[in-house]
């Protein structure tokens, strides 16, 4: 969280909260600063490393670290976008990445930033719905109605009554939610930020509603409509002995215009981009007994085989590459491109992003995120399914963040910035992992969650996982989704 126009007494305060006093000359040092952030403050008292009185060399002991840090990331960020950026012509450009920005070392205060950030981007989006006070005051507050907006902290049942504990940067409270909201409360995931609007009984607020971030009714707003169509992949398991050859085959024979009839020739002549989100290959040693899968035992073998096969696609074509838990990448989320000497193995019409990342097609606002977090969706409501993964995309909309509960089955990094919040709404949400295939609208947002290319494993078969291969997803933004399936039983 970051606070400007600051005063001394400001920053007294929020040394006070961790323990230390400030000495006013060097609390002065921070105001000139322009900001006090939590980075700085904790960057201060790891350098005071105990003292009593922070002094006015510690600040600038933490703060000439702070610019060297911010220099060198700065650094890095330019080297990976002359590596990445020499291909970003036409109307391509990448709006949110992590890639070559990660600073995150998985420290203690590492975590406060990311937390902080959640709950800082998500009440700013809340507060525009409803009119919040601090928990902290919110007793010093003589109203009928009064809104609270914080992260949850835990869910209770109770009855036929939910406790939520609500939690903000200055304090926390027990909500209660019964009848309609108890419903909703049922469903909250943990460590998202909502807002709740209700009535203080004693200590207690009673929940008359549940506010989520949400998207607004009609999306971001544009109707933004394209002579173009985009094709969605993802999960093709390259390397994989249960990868289609043949359906892919089939697939670059009609994206040349071989087969498919005048209808389906059109169809591909319109395709201008092709979007691929993650699991480019099957890795190695992602799950117990994966050797037995593979025919290709090779982690640089299977992205060679992987850039041979996107090679035979049309070079009209742009492709853009994220990655997924089963690549050559850091498994937590957000998830940097692939690295250098893998992505100068594909052609150059390809470009590489991270997971998630939030890209511009032309006036086309697509974000695209590989879709660990439906696992924890799927397992926490019991009304979601694998059949439907629309409408477990539809969740992550309304909660304005890809990976709303942390802890389950989706690792997350945790960076100064929380990268999975939703900030800007998107034309495309775009979807895999599962290996199903699902599309849908939502308040004018367009979610596809696109097939895979891998039949049936063994150990999908263990798991009782049903996968959909082959299907295909193009959409021409504004206009109409076709459906093409590439793979009959």
């Amino acid at each position: 969280m970051v606070i400007k126009n600051i005063d001394v007494a400001t920053v007294a305060k929020k040394f006070l909260v961790r323990g230390y006093n400030i000495n006013p000359k060097a609390a002065e040092l921070i105001c000139n600063f322009g900001e006090i952030s939590d980075e700085i403050i904790s960057e201060v008292c790891r350098v005071a490393n105990g003292k009593f009185i922070v002094g006015e060399e510690d600040v600038k002991a933490a703060i000439n670290k702070i610019k060297t840090k911010k220099n060198g990331t700065k650094a890095r960020v330019q080297k990976v976008k002359s590596e990445l950026g020499e291909k970003k012509d036409g109307g391509f450009r990448v709006i949110k990445d992590v890639t070559g920005t990660s600073v995150c070392e998985g420290k203690v205060e590492d975590f406060v930033c990311y937390f902080n950030s959640r709950l800082e981007k998500l009440s700013r989006i809340l507060r525009s719905r409803i009119h919040p006070v601090s928990i902290a005051h919110i007793g010093k507050r003589k109203m009928e109605s009064v809104s609270v907006v914080g992260m949850v902290t835990n869910v209770w049942e109770r009855g036929d009554r939910y406790i939520i504990q609500l939690e903000d940067s200055t304090g926390s409270i027990n909500c209660v939610a019964s009848g309609k909201t108890a419903e909703i409360a049922s469903e909250l995931l943990g460590d998202e930020v909502i807002g709740v609007t209700g009535s203080l009984r004693g200590k207690t607020l009673i929940a008359d509603r549940i506010v989520f971030p949400d998207v607004p009714i009609n999306g971001n707003g544009e109707k933004v409509k394209k002579d173009f169509s985009i094709i969605f992949l993802s999960d093709t398991h390259f390397g994989s002995k249960e990868f289609l050859e043949k359906e892919w085959e089939l697939f670059v024979k009609w994206l040349n215009g071989e087969v498919g009839g005048e209808k389906g020739q059109k169809l591909a002549e319109s395709v201008k981009y092709i979007v691929i989100a993650g699991d480019i290959v099957d890795g190695i040693g992602v799950y117990p007994g994966q050797e037995k899968d593979l025919a290709i035992m090779d982690i640089y073998g299977q992205y060679e085989s992987a850039a041979a096969h996107i090679d035979e696609l049309p070079k009209r074509i742009r492709i853009i590459i994220s990655p997924g838990n089963h690549d050559a990448v850091r498994q937590a989320e957000p998830q940097p491109s692939l690295p250098s000497e893998i992505r100068n193995l594909f052609p150059n019409n390809v470009y590489h992003v991270g997971n998630p990342a939030y890209i511009d097609l032309e006036g086309v606002k697509l974000l695209i995120y590989h879709g660990r977090s439906i696992d924890d969706l799927v397992a926490k409501i019991p009304r979601l399914s694998y059949e439907e993964p629309q409408k477990v995309m539809e969740e992550l909309l309304r909660r304005r963040h890809l990976s709303p509960m942390y802890g389950g089955r989706s690792p997350v990094a945790p960076e100064k910035e929380d990268y999975l919040v939703i900030d800007e709404v998107p034309d495309i949400l775009h979807c895999g992992h599962i290996h199903t295939y699902g599309t849908g609208f939502y308040r004018g947002v367009f979610m596809v969650n696109s097939s895979t290319w891998q039949a049936q494993t063994e150990f999908q078969k263990k798991v009782n996982l049903n996968p959909m291969p082959g299907n295909v997803a193009v959409y021409r933004p504004g206009g109409e989704v076709v459906r093409l399936r590439f793979y009959g039983e």
